[in-house]
Formats: C-alpha cells, sequence, structure tokens
C-alpha cells in the first residue's frame, strides 16, 4: 500500500521571510512545502533542510516551533544546506538549536551533513569541504556508515571562546550559586566549550551546574559545558549540557574539546575512545597545530513535509 507521508501544518509568524513565487505573495495564507529528512549522529537528532533545491528562510519563531517535540518534528539541531560563498568549498551550511539561536558548529551535524549529500548525489565522492559560520571542514565518508571529520584545530585562547579571563591558563575557577567555586579547563573547537573532570558522570550535577555555567555572565555568548570521567587514557565518558539545546545524548564538538583538554593536561593518549550516551566517537589530536579528526556514525530516521 502507497501512504502519503505526514504533513504537519505550522503557522507562519507574520515577519516570516520565505522566499516564494508572486502567487505566493499574493496569497499570504498559502502554505509552503518544505521537504526535510530526520537524522541522529549517536542520538544527537537533526533536521536536515536543503536549502539548495528548497530556497527558504525560517524566523527563530518558526525554528522553535519545528523544534517542539510535542508539536513539530522536534530535533536539537536544525541543519540548512546551502551553496558555497568561498571557491575552496563544495557547500555551506547554517546550524539553529531547537531555541531559535544560530550556533558555529556541531560535529554529529558535520558527519550527517556528509551522508546526506552523499545519498542525495550532491556530492559524487568524499572528502568533502564545507564551510561553516568560522571554519572549513572535510568530511570523509566510508562505505560502512563511519564518517571521519577533520574538526580543525583547538584554540585555548580565552577570547576565542569568548571568556573574560585575562590569558590561557591550565585550568580555571568560577564561583557558581551553591555549587561554591566550578574548576575547568576551556577551550574553542569552532564554538565555545569548558570541561569539568568528575568521578562519576552518572551522579555529576549536569541540569544544576550545567545551565548555571552555561548562562554565566564570564561567557558573553554562552558556552557548552562538557562533564568528562576518565576511566583510563584511552577511554573516557562524557555529558554535555549544550547551549540553546540542554544535555543531549552526544555531542561531538564536545567529545572533542574533553579529549583535547584530557590531552592538554596530560592525563590521556592522543587517540581516545569517547562513550556518550548515544554510543561511542573516536577522537584523535596529535598536538599543537594539528587538527582534531573525529570518527563516527550517522544515521537517517525518515523523510517528510511540513506546511509552514
Amino acid at each position: 500500500m502507497n501512504r502519503k507521508p505526514m504533513k504537519q501544518k505550522v503557522k507562519a509568524t507574520a515577519n516570516s521571510q520565505v522566499n516564494t513565487d508572486p502567487a505566493r505573495e499574493r496569497d499570504e495564507q498559502a502554505p509552503l512545502r518544505v521537504n526535510f529528512t530526520k537524522m541522529h549522529g549517536l542520538g544527537n537528532d537533526f533536521m536536515v533542510i536543503d536549502q539548495i533545491s528548497h530556497p527558504v528562510e525560517l524566523t527563530p519563531a518558526q525554528i522553535r516551533q519545528l523544534g517542539n517535540r510535542q508539536r513539530g518534528v522536534g530535533f536539537d539541531q536544525l541543519l540548512i544546506i546551502a551553496p558555497p560563498t568561498r571557491p575552496d568549498a563544495d557547500f555551506s551550511y547554517r546550524i539553529f538549536n531547537a531555541d531559535g539561536s544560530e550556533v558555529e558548529h556541531c560535529g554529529n551535524g558535520a558527519r550527517c551533513f556528509a551522508r546526506y549529500v552523499l545519498a542525495r548525489g550532491l556530492a559524487a565522492r568524499s572528502p568533502i569541504r564545507v564551510q561553516t559560520r568560522n571554519r572549513l571542514l572535510e568530511l570523509h565518508a566510508d562505505d560502512h556508515a563511519q564518517v571521519s571529520v577533520d574538526m580543525g584545530e583547538p584554540d585555548f585562547a580565552p577570547a576565542a571562546l569568548p571568556f573574560n579571563a585575562d590569558s590561557p591558563q591550565p585550568s580555571y575557577q568560577l564561583v557558581v550559586g551553591q555549587h561554591g567555586t566550578a574548576e575547568f579547563q576551556a577551550v574553542s573547537m569552532g564554538n565555545p566549550h569548558i570541561v569539568l573532570s568528575v568521578a562519576d558522570v552518572d551522579t555529576a550535577p549536569v541540569h544544576t551546574l550545567g545551565p548555571m555555567l552555561c548562562t554565566h555572565a564570564a561567557f558573553p555568548q554562552g558556552v557548552n559545558v562538557g562533564f568528562m570521567q576518565i576511566l583510563d587514557r584511552d577511554t573516557i565518558r562524557l555529558r554535555v549540557f549544550e547551549r540553546g539545546a540542554g544535555e543531549t545524548e552526544a555531542c561531538g564538538t564536545g567529545a572533542c574539546a574533553a579529549v583535547v583538554c584530557g590531552i592538554q593536561a596530560g592525563r590521556l593518549n592522543h587517540c581516545v575512545r569517547v562513550l556518550l550516551t548515544g554510543g561511542e566517537l573516536i577522537i584523535e589530536w596529535a598536538g599543537d597545530g594539528k587538527p582534531v579528526i573525529m570518527t563516527g556514525p550517522a544515521t537517517t530516521v525518515f523523510e517528510g513535509t511540513v506546511l509552514i
């Protein structure tokens, strides 16, 4: 039996900016059909829209509606695929949290991006060069659903996050309400991260300390907060409280940040298995001046259509 895809009507706000034809402009009530694909990387889930084939601009209010898990499609982040604006890139992509805010980088999203463009013939082969807001990524996909991403070099300068600190330090401390003094390392992976070392991630204060640090005044643009438990020099467990999304099942840039901080502190080897709630990533970093390489899966869940 042939089944029509389920559709969901999402009311557009008065200030919606949508690329339409003249007939669409004459009838503001006419819905715009947008095709999407739902994907995930280790449970960190995404709604993917191909803006090359379906030009559309969504307002933050519309993104929040689509990201609502009860009334919309539901996702941790929305990925928008677009043409490149620089000659050395094959594509560009934009990343929006479920709260409508735009972010700079997403490691799990980058792996899903590679799988998407290869599966649809938008790219003939890997590696694929993709520009984000502040980086050029190189993505390598194999035949076993694994994707390796050159995530670029980590930046430990406080200004790169940004973080209100006078100079780079091996670790930092902040007083955080009833939690007292929190000690952490800080690094930018194209987006801001701090990493706290904990004895057990199962009992770590992810949902209390996490949001307090995430929105702390010391981080003018917010920060992603990682809680890292080191099992041995080759293995860690990790939970991450992300800006605009809360705790997710996996955070690719967070895994990179945790590993490079552990290596920088002399506590980890150069290739580390990261155990997240949603599964495992392999993170490699050869040290200063070298890029971080992240390898993990990317999975397509379903395809659908929304009317906005």
